[in-house]
């Protein structure tokens, strides 16, 4: 009665390494993005929300058949 069950794999003879928890990865040479690149992409992200939100007014105006269904997407 009791203890490990049939066809379990031995313990290892060394314990797995943990990851050192204060150790920090060395810093990046090079920023991910330049402040020029990220600028261009909030002025993109923000022109797209723009013309999400104006297409859908224009969806939302265009349909004058009453119904109560939400709009066909666009592809």
């Amino acid at each position: 009665m009791g203890g490990l069950p049939e066809g379990v794999p031995p313990k290892p003879a060394t314990p797995a390494a943990y990851p050192s928890v204060h150790e920090m990865p060395p810093k990046r040479e090079e920023a991910v993005l330049t402040e020029a690149e990220k600028k261009r992409l909030r002025e993109d992200l923000a022109a797209q929300r723009d013309r999400r939100a104006r297409d859908t007014t224009a969806d939302i105006n265009a349909d004058t058949t009453g119904s109560t269904a939400a709009p066909a997407r666009k592809p």
